[in-house]
């Protein structure tokens, strides 16, 4: 029996209570925007990306400056223990993630893009122990269910206030925090050896990929994606239209793939025969990420080579219907996806508080046009070395995968509990 075992029976053999995150502390998403006023302070900036990013903050990952006034700077401090969390997202799986805060922060601010959890003193919880919670499936499922939105979802702090956690006696979490805390450790040291060798690989591929689409000093035609493709934005409905109907291509799938097929698309919705018409998504078509939190992941692209009966495309996304037969979709996803192409881009796009593109912007874009026969040979150069970096089942990229699907499954038997029967 583990040590965590031999505790749940001594101090909780009947099980462990539920109860709701607003009965532990409050939620506040009073914070402040990236806006710079003359006559205010300067402070520090606690942001979206980074909770995304860490699971501990210290005042040494801040790197943003804003300007706030004082009792805005009172009310939207940073003490030891406090908990930041997203609250909102373009898609559902990004929403509520936290961390914790190690240290009080002296002259920082919270933004408005993050909520702040701060725990009662009253209450006998480690942050940490809840910020685990956060990961655990039990929870994830909650904020899925809760989230709601048009163009992004996301939960009020009325909502995070609901939801529920098992809430075991302290002795019992402190060590379920350490033994995670070791665990994670362990298993960092271990995927940063496995990132590494991947990261290595993806430079590799990167450079390759760049070489074979250079094609400054050659003969070849150029033209925009204006005069070749016609742009369109995309759907959006409400959240109660998806889950059932026809496929849909979101910004997950345009964001995290080179290209798209019927098994591919998860994602649901009902449409109107008006709408199939109108966002229609074809074999052939193109897609870009039409806003992002930065510059650097704005109008990625993806291509769509099947035919998928009655699909439709997000309003997160935007399409590009080719005019011409003279470019292979596949070779167009790779060279939009190149160094070049990325950075003419991300330079056409505008940013405020998150970044945004159009087909306007898109459309200005210049891509060359080189004989089918050679775009055939270099998409089918670049499929392989694509495959041994990133195919998920394959090579190191699956090894990762499996190794964080052994944490998730450890971590979410550790943070089960069985409820006290009323």
């Amino acid at each position: 029996m583990s040590r965590i075992d031999e505790l749940i029976q001594k101090l909780c053999p009947e099980g462990v209570e539920i109860i709701s995150l607003g009965e532990l502390g409050t939620f506040e998403n009073i914070g402040v925007d990236k806006k710079t006023i003359k006559g205010e302070r300067k402070v520090l900036l606690l942001n979206f990306m980074d909770v995304m990013r860490n699971k501990n903050i210290h005042k040494s990952i801040l790197s943003m400056e804003v300007s706030a006034s004082e009792s805005k700077i009172e009310k939207c401090n940073i003490k030891q223990y406090d908990l930041f969390i997203t609250p909102t997202s373009e898609t559902r799986d990004e929403i509520g993630f936290a961390a914790v805060a190690d240290e009080n922060i002296s002259n920082a601010v919270y933004s408005y893009h993050v909520m702040r959890y701060r725990i009662h003193e009253k209450n006998t919880v480690t942050p940490y122990f809840i910020r685990y919670l956060f990961e655990s499936d039990d929870l994830r499922i909650q904020i899925y269910k809760a989230s709601k939105g048009l163009t992004r979802y996301g939960l009020s702090a009325k909502d995070f206030a609901k939801l529920r956690i098992p809430l075991p006696p302290i002795e019992i979490q402190e060590v379920i925090v350490n033994t995670l805390d070791l665990f994670t450790e362990l298993e960092a040291e271990l995927e940063a050896e496995l990132e590494a060798e991947l990261e290595a690989r993806k430079m590799q591929y990167t450079y390759y990929r760049d070489a074979l689409l250079r094609f400054e000093g050659k003969e070849m035609e150029w033209k925009t994606l204006g005069e070749l493709f016609e742009f369109k934005n995309g759907l959006n409905k409400g959240k109660e239209f998806f889950g059932k109907g026809t496929p849909i291509v979101n910004f997950t799938d345009v964001f995290k793939n080179l290209s798209l097929t019927k098994i591919d698309l998860k994602g649901k919705v009902e449409v109107s025969e008006k709408e199939k018409v109108l966002y229609s998504a074809k074999k052939n078509d193109l897609f870009f990420t039409r806003t992002s939190e930065t510059q650097e992941d704005i109008g990625m692209c993806c291509a769509l080579l099947d035919d998928v009966e009655d699909c439709v495309f997000s309003g997160f996304v935007l399409r590009a219907r080719p005019k011409t037969p003279k470019l292979l979709p596949k070779f167009c996803s790779y060279f939009l996806n190149s160094s070049l192409a990325r950075t003419e881009i991300v330079r056409h796009s505008t940013y405020t508080t998150r970044a945004l593109t159009s087909g306007t912007r898109l459309s200005k874009i210049k891509i060359p046009i080189p004989p089918l026969f050679e775009q055939k040979r270099i998409v089918n150069i670049l499929d392989q070395l694509h495959a041994l970096v990133n195919d998920i089942s394959i090579g190191l990229p699956a090894e990762i995968k499996a190794r964080r699907t052994q944490y998730e499954y450890y971590r979410n038997k550790l943070l089960t509990f069985k409820p006290i029967k009323n």
